[in-house]
């Protein structure tokens, strides 16, 4: 690895990266499958070319679209504010209204559920080990027989939350489904628990297009570092903090590593995948189309600058923690690691074949999203400091893995699969049909 460190204090002068976050912020929606989302695409992909990489461009892929139309809940003739949860189908429907809390698993088997409307929380009791995702709860709702689906953000505020209910797989949900913000939600409890409610979502579902915006750096080897973000984000925000930070991240690793391209021993290539937030199905088809062989490691950042500490998420890949290490010791700067698996972001269609992979976030106090996935994840609550300090780390734990001296043992996909067993997280893929192992522990196809 090299020692170099006149490139850190290009970084912290360099604005690469926080103009491209304003940039991506000030498009507005860039909802999947949506003209905000090519024009993101658009910003990236020239964001990358003007840093100096090599071979520019977006690899477009088909999209089941979903526009969002208007939400109601309407309680005994009072209206409650809510919104569409991106992938519910369009529907009204009416039932009895039931507040399941945290809406665990023992919450559906023990609840009323059968043709009711049910709301469950944004969060997971610090009694259950593993965080709960809203998409497993709502399949828990459509599998109990659940007439219609309400997520209540645990965050006041004021804030319903978004979040798509589908899957790459099954696009589109089967009962309709809204975010309430913790104040309604609070209210609902209170005044309609055992009373009809009805539940009204507007959508259009039509096909359209994605797209992934990538380019590289380094020599022509066989062999490649993937460094990786995405682009897309929810229609209700700026998409700040998910995943403008991580993408604008990035561009200025690139940014920093074509000043010292000549180093890389390895190729590296950026990819800013769209399509994330709907199921992972810009990296998915990313997956599916590259030689996975070929890939020494991943490096996926996901909602990182909020968090000052950088939280290095390594799978149980013994030399990712490793690496991380050296980068914590020679910078001595905080550095948070951890070896569960971590199966929402675009590492993961990688992972789950062995690829060694990080998932990269800021460290934060607590479960859930905090603003994310909120029309209140927004530019001013982010430092360019910390996009900085993140983006030299980075720069170097990038340069570390494309070293030669660098080599970074696979897991075999039966160790990853029975990982997600150890942790109980395959109870949940499988809830929703996201389980993507045979009996024997080998990837389906």
């Amino acid at each position: 690895m090299s020692e170099r460190t006149d490139w850190i204090g290009d970084v912290f002068t360099s604005d690469v990266g926080w103009t491209l976050l304003e940039d991506l912020v000030d498009v507005g929606t860039r909802m999947a499958g949506q003209p905000g989302e090519r024009e993101g695409l658009e910003l990236v992909r020239d964001a990358l070319a003007e840093a100096g990489c090599r071979d520019a461009r977006i690899d477009e892929f088909d999209l089941q679209g979903w526009v969002r139309g208007e939400a109601a809940i309407d309680a005994d003739g009072r209206p409650e504010h809510c919104i569409a949860l991106p992938r519910s189908p369009a529907g009204e429907v009416s039932g009895e209204f039931v507040d399941l809390g945290y809406g665990v698993p023992a919450d559906f088997e023990e609840g009323d559920i059968e043709g009711n409307v049910v709301m469950v929380s944004s969060d997971t009791p610090d009694d259950v080990d593993r965080f709960i995702h809203r998409t497993e709860k709502y399949y828990y709702a459509v599998d109990h027989g659940a007439a219609a689906f309400v997520f209540r953000n645990h965050v006041e505020g004021q804030l319903p939350p978004t979040g798509s209910v589908g899957t790459d797989d099954d696009p589109i949900g089967d009962i309709p489904a809204v975010g309430v913000s913790a104040e309604v939600g609070a209210r609902l409890a209170r005044r309609s628990t055992g009373e009809e409610v009805t539940v009204d979502v507007d959508c259009e579902t039509p096909e359209t297009t994605s797209g992934n915006a990538m380019a590289e750096l380094g020599p022509e080897t066989d062999e490649e570092v993937l460094v990786s973000s995405h682009v897309d984000a929810h229609d209700i925000a700026e998409g700040a903090m998910d995943n403008g930070a991580g993408t604008a991240t990035i561009v200025e690793v690139a940014n920093a590593l074509a000043g010292m391209e000549d180093e890389l021993d390895t190729r590296v290539r950026f990819v800013a995948y769209g399509a994330e937030e709907v199921g992972l199905v810009g990296s998915g088809v990313e997956a599916d189309r590259a030689d996975r062989d070929a890939i020494d490691a991943i490096v996926n950042v996901d909602s990182n600058v909020f968090g000052r500490t950088l939280s290095l998420s390594t799978h149980g890949f013994d030399d990712l923690t490793a690496a991380a290490d050296r980068l914590a010791d020679r910078f001595d700067h905080p550095v948070s690691t951890s070896e569960e698996q971590v199966p929402h972001s675009d590492h993961w269609p990688f992972v789950i074949h062995g690829v060694p992979g990080y998932m990269v976030s800021g460290e934060t106090e607590g479960r859930g999203r905090g603003w994310g996935h909120t029309e209140a994840d927004t530019l001013e609550k982010l430092e360019s400091r910390n996009l900085r300090e993140q983006a030299v780390l980075l720069t170097a734990l990038v340069t570390d893995l494309a070293d030669a001296d660098t080599d970074v043992a696979r897991r075999e996909p039966s160790e990853i699969a029975a990982a997600l067993e150890a942790e109980d997280k395959a109870t949940g893929m499988k809830v929703i049909d996201d389980w993507p192992y045979d009996d024997d522990g080998t990837v389906l196809e």
